[in-house]
Formats: structure tokens, sequence, C-alpha cells
């Protein structure tokens, strides 16, 4: 795919899109908060995770009219058929609890093609209010390729047929000293980006 600003997405997504768009709207319905806050090129956007369906309200709530990626754990992607259509729409799987470069390539590649790359920094499901360690993921794919962190918070608990709200707070580019960022300054990057989620919290209701 060649630059782009996102604005175009694979055959698989374009025909995947309208038909998980369709199914939540009618038993999971969103509500968008701060949806002007999401860029138009390239981004990190990145939220709080408590159930499955998490990434599905997200992708939603920013439209289709540009090509999400979604970082999601590599047993989905074996999943049969499921998997394999995933994996033709762009969804990226990860081996999570190891370093996974071809996983770390294409996330490289889709922000470098201006396109919206959606993950969690707390890299798995976390109940509402549990303590969790932030992953410095997303804080070495934002400085790599110069592109913004957007935090998102969906709220926890749902209910079928009743609006969930998903928040979007501002984009922002994360600081360093330095011509590169140390471990240290990733995890202090990942610490305050998981910490700016939570706080959206309050917008949720």
């Amino acid at each position: 795919m060649s630059e782009n600003n996102g604005r175009y997405h694979n055959k698989v997504y374009a025909i995947l899109y309208p038909i998980i768009w369709i199914f939540m709207k009618l038993l999971h319905p969103w509500k968008a908060v701060g949806a002007d806050n999401i860029p138009q090129g390239a981004a990190v956007i990145c939220g709080n995770h408590t159930t499955l369906g998490d990434p599905l309200y997200v992708v939603c709530a920013m439209g289709g009219k540009r090509q999400t990626h979604v970082m999601a754990k590599a047993e989905i992607m074996k999943w049969p058929v499921v998997g394999f259509l995933l994996k033709k729409a762009g969804i990226i799987g990860v081996n999570r609890g190891k370093s996974d470069m071809g996983a770390v390539k294409e996330c490289l590649r889709a922000l470098k093609n201006g396109e919206r790359l959606l993950m969690f920094p707390e890299g798995t499901r976390v109940k509402e209010g549990a303590v969790s360690e932030a992953q410095t993921g997303a804080a070495m794919l934002a400085t790599r390729t110069g592109s913004p962190l957007v935090p998102v918070y969906i709220q926890p608990k749902k209910r079928r047929f009743r609006k969930t709200t998903v928040v979007f707070g501002q984009p922002y580019y994360p600081e360093f000293e330095g011509r590169k960022p140390s471990a240290d300054d990733y995890q202090r990057i990942a610490d305050d980006l998981l910490a700016r989620v939570r706080a959206l919290g309050e917008q949720a209701g």
C-alpha cells in the first residue's frame, strides 16, 4: 500500500467493516465522545481493555473511511476462517510474552503508510480498577514513527441494546531527551499514556 494518509483500506476490510458496523449498531450501540480528536493520518490509538469486544467499539466509533489496524493476540489469528479473514483485513497478530519482531514490523509499516493502529497498552484484558502495568510497545511505535498517541477509554460495563461510551482524548507526541528514548523513557511514556486513558473514564458517565 502506498502513502495514502490511511484513506484507502483493503478489500476485505471494506467488506467486513459495514457488516460489523450494522451488527454493533443493532446489538451493541456506542456513543463516541471526542471523535474530533482522532488525527486524519497515522496515529497510535491506545485504550483500556476489559472485554473481548473493545476493539469493535473503538473501530466503529472512529468510522470506516480510513484503515485501522488492530493488534490482537496471535491465538485469534489461528481460528478457522475468522483468523484468515482478520489477517486479510489487516489485523496484526502478536505473540504475547515475547518480542515479536514480525508484528512490530507490520505495525511500523502501517504507521509509516499513514494508517491508524489500535492497541491496548496493558497487553491483555484487565478488570476495571485492577492494578496493571503499562507495556512499552505503544511508546516505541509512536517515537520511532513520529506518530501521535491518542488515549481512548471504553466504558467497561456494557449492556446489549444500550449505548457504550467511547471517549477519545487529545492526541499528543511523547517527549524524551536525547536523540533516542531510553528504556526508562519508554516506560515513563507508557505509564503516562495509561494514566491518560484512565483519566478519560470521568467523561464516560
